[in-house]
């Protein structure tokens, strides 16, 4: 059997793309295990964080502000796309669980991190004509923090809202065999070509399905389906995964939870430190975003002891008597540039969408919808071409701020921790970082840079280091 188009990915991007082909007539197989482990998705918080997500780094490129403009423009999908997927699936039950998000700035972490990325959220909000809704720290009801690193500053941004990640991909499930679509519940090995035609995917048992189209939206595991396409797999930028705990819990009888999400803004390479109400006494924690040489499937002992004494500490003490019902890891794919890996990929019907790092769910309407644009040939509001998976990197941050950036967040994650630092050792230690990551980066390409976390983590990784130099020897 030929379908038109095979999705590979069950997470909510792969599903949304699947979806909407199958809504516009299609013929759609998709294909992933739809118990979806240690996928992003399903660990997700699943906050439609737009604006609450800015950083200055973000802002500091052109591609930055087309990220930006794509969580904007995904925003204003997500009431009409949570209809469809009631309409198509038959199960009306909501899936929003907060309403507005708290931001707000704490003494947890480092000025230079925590203040200068609320104030380019709050600069944000204003350049996009935005209502800013300050708020009094003591009328944060819900929290209840230690004094130590109690609220300094906070704001509502009162239609960034929340959603239960599991129930949304329930949803598109059922909302995809309702428009005639197909699931395999079997993960790709690779993509099947032609001459230079994608015609198809091999699954793990060794079956080989057709299709005139491919898009492999497989999260981190995305270019492993394309390991024996020589002529382009070290062009586009490698994929790391991006480590990430999130707990859910139980409050103790007569605690209430908030309404809203609660977070900080984001700090020390990480999320955020973020609480998410699920039901009137469910409560989601994370923070987390840690690189690793390669997916992890268990959450470690230290990061669980971090997320959990930060919640205790910086939102409300009484969540220590709350019961832990479940550990959650999830595996963001994090590109090499930190950009997006979205389009057509050199092969004639093979396209990707992946490498959206925190924002995939939350952009999944929009790449939907521009991805089924693009195989039917149909034009598009939005030009991503540069965000093209076979391509040169991007470069974020200038090089020259890229050093004293990763130091700053190095010495921010010490500051979350509550490191007892003596004065005199911080010169020290400035030195000490900012010679290594310069020896590192000098030592890379002469030209191209990685992003701040990925010069602190290829520097501990070596295997890290090894991907980003072939993929920058196939553009020297």
């Amino acid at each position: 059997m030929t379908y038109d188009v095979i999705v590979v990915g069950s997470g909510a991007i792969g599903g949304s793309i699947a979806f909407e082909l199958a809504s516009r007539g299609m013929k759609v197989c998709r294909v992933g295990e739809t118990d979806r482990v240690n996928a992003a998705s399903r660990a997700a918080g699943a906050m439609n964080g737009c604006f609450g997500e800015i950083t200055a780094g973000l802002l500091a490129s052109e591609h930055g502000h087309l990220k930006l403009r794509m969580d904007i423009l995904a925003k204003g999908l997500w009431q009409q796309w949570l209809q469809r997927l009631d309409e198509a699936s038959g199960d009306p039950r909501p899936i929003l669980r907060a309403q507005g998000t708290h931001v707000i700035l704490n003494s947890a972490g480092m000025a230079e991190i925590d203040s200068v990325n609320y104030a380019a959220i709050e600069q944000a909000l204003r350049d996009h004509g935005e209502p800013i809704q300050e708020v009094p720290p003591s009328e944060l009801e819900w929290v209840k923090a230690n004094d130590l690193v109690r609220p300094l500053q906070a704001l509502l941004i009162a239609d960034e809202n929340a959603l239960d990640s599991h129930l949304l991909l329930e949803k598109l499930d059922a909302a995809l065999l309702a428009r005639g679509g197909e699931i395999i519940s079997d993960n790709a090995s690779r993509v099947l070509t032609e001459e230079r035609v994608a015609c198809g995917v091999q699954l793990s048992d060794g079956r080989q399905i057709a299709a005139r189209h491919v898009v492999v939206a497989a999260g981190v595991q995305s270019l492993d389906m394309l390991q024996e396409l020589d002529d382009i797999k070290d062009r586009i930028p490698p994929l790391f995964a991006g480590y990430g705990v999130s707990i859910l819990v139980k409050v103790k009888p007569g605690q209430s939870v908030p309404s809203t999400v609660i977070r900080t803004p984001n700090r020390a390479f990480a999320c955020g430190l973020h609480c998410v109400p699920r039901s009137s006494e469910l409560l989601y924690l994370g923070a987390t975003n840690i690189l690793s040489e390669s997916p992890r499937t268990h959450a470690l002992v230290s990061d669980v002891q971090f997320l959990l004494d930060c919640a205790v500490d910086q939102l409300n003490l009484d969540l220590h008597d709350a019961e832990v019902l479940s550990i959650q890891v999830g595996n963001r794919p994090i590109p090499a540039d930190g950009f997006p890996l979205v389009g057509p990929c050199d092969y004639q019907g093979l396209w990707m969408a992946t490498g959206t790092y925190r924002d995939g769910l939350h952009q999944s309407p929009l790449l939907a919808g521009w991805m089924a644009d693009q195989i039917q040939g149909i034009a598009n509001e939005i030009d991503l071409s540069r965000f093209t998976p076979v391509r040169k990197p991007l470069q974020g941050l200038p090089r020259s701020e890229t050093v004293k950036e990763t130091v700053t967040q190095m010495f921010a994650t010490g500051y979350e921790y509550r490191w007892d630092i003596k004065p005199y050792w911080l010169p020290l230690l400035d030195k000490g970082m900012t010679d290594n990551y310069n020896a590192l980066i000098s030592a890379l390409h002469p030209q191209y840079t990685p992003p701040p976390e990925l010069v602190a983590f290829s520097y501990l990784y070596p295997s890290m280091r090894e991907r980003l130099e072939r993929y920058y020897g196939a553009w020297s």
